[in-house]
């Protein structure tokens, strides 16, 4: 006797959405406690100048969302976390940083394991470039235990290198504008933060350029996936080969590196002499699977002496200028391989 055919129903699933660089979801997340007064007002103040230039040079249809933290009770007894979901009207994030104020913090980490959690529960959409600027001048809980009211991480739970993974495989990129000198010891770590997202560490010393390395950010974001929507198909089958050779990670981004330079590609590049990811942050901190192993890390680290803090520390004339028209990079090529990583998984 034959066997009963075997029906399946179909059932229509809709098309995965295909990622379109034109389209931007940009969220600040911004650190609101006392000493990041002027970082407030001068994003408050620039945020029309910022939408506009992106909009006008990118062609973008631009959404914004702002996060504000602060600390944990009995550090700060005002707020945690605000979190205001994106919007198109530009006047209306001018309206919650208008109401930004610099207050508390209690002891020196803050909640930025909250902040960047928070940045996961927005409401972004499937084909965006996807993009969080996080400003801070300080580390979170559980990384340096001198000075932490909280050692042994956030009191909410939340592991901050785990979130970055998870902003990693939603295809959200991390820049970190790290406020210097303050921010200088934990300058690795949090390279290694944006590193594992394909971002950047942005070091500032004057909240006079914030405006400038906001744009100069996204419009260099904006160059590097453009490329790699080109470019996919021919790093999809290079990195495979590579793979299948035990290439090292240096040895596929150089691969990626050769195919934009094969294909005449070019890329815009912001002037970051003083953010490219370290060594430490590359090969060592980036790896780490979350705060525990990153705290065992970062606590058998060589300190370095202060001359050398000194003298890596921009200064109020560093140039964030974007250059244009430029062959893609080594660090470019390094950050679209964590991107291609990321966006197999």
């Amino acid at each position: 006797m034959a066997a009963a055919a075997l029906h399946v129903e179909k059932v229509d699933r809709p098309e995965l959405a295909k990622h379109d660089s034109s389209i931007l979801d940009l969220v600040f997340i911004m650190d609101c406690t006392g000493s990041m007064g002027s970082y407030i007002h001068s994003a408050t103040n620039n945020i029309r100048s910022i939408v506009e230039e992106i909009v006008v040079s990118e062609k973008s249809d631009i959404r914004l969302a702002l996060i504000e933290y602060r600390d944990h009770p009995p550090q700060d007894a005002t707020f945690v976390t605000r979190v205001h979901d994106f919007t198109a009207k530009v006047s209306e994030m001018k309206g919650w940083l208008e109401h930004c104020q610099a207050h508390g913090g209690g002891d020196g980490p803050e909640a930025v394991a909250d902040g960047l959690h928070d940045a996961l529960k927005l409401t972004w959409r499937a084909e965006s470039t996807k993009i969080c600027v996080l400003i801070s001048d300080a580390p979170p809980h559980g990384l340096d235990p001198s000075g932490d009211g909280f050692p042994n991480g956030c009191p909410a739970g939340l592991d901050p290198i785990k979130i970055v993974r998870e902003m990693a495989e939603k295809h959200i990129t991390l820049y970190v504008v790290g406020v210097e000198p303050p921010i200088v010891p934990y300058r690795d770590f949090f390279m290694s933060l944006a590193y594992i997202t394909g971002g950047q560490y942005v070091p500032m010393v004057t909240s006079k350029l914030l405006a400038k390395v906001i744009i100069g950010g996204v419009r260099e974001e904006i160059s590097i996936d453009r490329l790699m929507q080109e470019a996919q198909a021919d790093i999809d089958l290079e990195m495979q080969k590579a793979e299948a050779e035990g290439a090292s990670e240096k040895e596929k981004a150089g691969r990626i590196n050769h195919i934009f330079t094969s294909k005449n590609m070019r890329s815009k590049q912001m002037h970051n002499a003083f953010g490219t990811a370290s060594t430490l942050a590359q090969e060592h901190y980036s790896k780490c699977a979350d705060m525990s192993e990153m705290k065992s890390a970062w606590s058998s680290k060589p300190a370095p002496p202060p001359a050398a803090h000194a003298s890596a520390i921009p200064t109020a004339e560093t140039s964030y200028e974007l250059m244009e028209d430029q062959d893609v990079s080594e660090d470019q090529a390094a950050r679209v391989y964590q991107k291609w990583q990321n966006r197999k998984k």
